[in-house]
């Protein structure tokens, strides 16, 4: 298990898994303002074949808001990561922890909106199964 993500598998195609988790963390206020798919991308600029991988910039626009009041260039560290990828023909999910993301940040505030976001992203992960 990694410390920075919650990671499963999960008993979803790859499809499936990408639309459960997007309609979880939009329930739970969280938009994806990017997707960037690694496959097609190994392949148009590299050429190279590569398996299912996407990563989803998910945001909750409240807590990005009050994160950039607190540390203006903390945008550095948004959006929040989730990938969807196969991995030995099963589908593997994995959310950043803010928590620890923000760690090198000395910041009170920052610090207390990143613990109530990994809450939200916690609760967004423990759905889907």
């Amino acid at each position: 298990m990694i410390s920075y993500g919650y990671t499963k598998e999960l008993n979803l195609a790859f499809d499936e898994a990408v639309k459960k988790v997007t309609e979880e963390l939009k329930k739970a206020g969280f938009g994806i303002i990017t997707q960037i798919d690694l496959k097609a991308k190994f392949k148009e600029k590299l050429g190279i074949d590569f398996k299912k991988y996407l990563i989803l910039g998910a945001c909750h626009p409240t807590s990005a808001h009050q994160a950039i009041l607190a540390e203006e260039n903390i945008g550095l560290m948004l959006p929040c990561n989730v990938i969807v990828y196969e991995k030995e023909g099963k589908t593997i999910i994995s959310i950043i922890k803010p928590t620890v993301a923000m760690e090198m940040i000395k910041n009170e505030e920052l610090k207390k909106i990143a613990s109530e976001v990994e809450g939200k992203l916690k609760q967004v992960f423990d759905t889907i199964k």
